[in-house]
Parts: C-alpha cells; sequence; structure tokens
C-alpha cells in the first residue's frame, strides 16, 4: 500500500477502466458514424451527419478513442459526461421517468459518471498526457 492506502495495481486497474470505456463508448459511435457492427438502429445504415446522432457518432468514436489513448483525457471526458446526461434526460427519461431502472438509461448514467471521474482525475500514469507531461517536464 502507498502513502494513500492504494494497492499496487491502481495504476494498472485505472489504465484498464480508461481503455475499456473508451472501447465501449466506441462501439456506439462506430455504428453511428460508419454503419458499422450491425449499422445505426441495426439497419447497416451510418446515421445522416449533421442529425442528433451523426453528431453523437462523431463524439463517441473519436471521443472514445480519445479516452483509449488517454489523450486529452479531462476535456474530453467533461464533454463526454456532458453528452451521456443529456442523453439520459433527452433519450432515456424524456423528463417523465427519471429511474434508470425503468427508463432503460443505465449504461448513460454509467458512462456519464466514469466520464466525470476521468475528467477529474484525467487518464493516469499509462497514457498519452502522462507521457506528454513527461516530456515537459
Amino acid at each position: 500500500m502507498d502513502h494513500i492506502g492504494h494497492s499496487k495495481y491502481q495504476e494498472f486497474t485505472w489504465a484498464i477502466l480508461r481503455i475499456i470505456t473508451g472501447l465501449a463508448f466506441m462501439t456506439h459511435g462506430l455504428p453511428k458514424l460508419f454503419g458499422w457492427l450491425g449499422g445505426f438502429g441495426g439497419a447497416g445504415e451510418a446515421a445522416e451527419l449533421m442529425s442528433r446522432f451523426g453528431v453523437a457518432g462523431v463524439l463517441e468514436t473519436f471521443g472514445g478513442l480519445l479516452i483509449v489513448l488517454g489523450l486529452l483525457t479531462r476535456p474530453v471526458a467533461f464533454i463526454l459526461a456532458g453528452q451521456m446526461a443529456v442523453a439520459y434526460f433527452w433519450i432515456h427519461s424524456g423528463f417523465s421517468d427519471i429511474w434508470w431502472w425503468a427508463n432503460g438509461g443505465e449504461l448513460a448514467m454509467l458512462f456519464s459518471f466514469i466520464f466525470l471521474f476521468f475528467s477529474a482525475w484525467g487518464a493516469g500514469p499509462f497514457s498519452l498526457d502522462a507521457r506528454l507531461a513527461a516530456k515537459r517536464g
């Protein structure tokens, strides 16, 4: 244990959480943006780029990639947390049923809070952000 009570595996698990979260997030953007993985709505097609789902696809694909790499993590994670909060209230609750067990919004809620964690704590030591910070001194 180090001086703040964390195990020696803290940095490794921090990186794994970041990478898996980013990859999982990308699986929501790739169908919207490129029609991959079954496509948008399972139709095998991409969403129209200038639609709300097209914009979501851009954020989810490229934001997820930046999270995986640990590059610009704090600002990107903050934006993605906001996107997921909007998705929760706009798409899932419709401002009528706020509870995730009733509106199917648990994934949006979890993504939002995990991204809030990364916006506060950063990418961790196994990231491009850490590498760039070390180069700067």
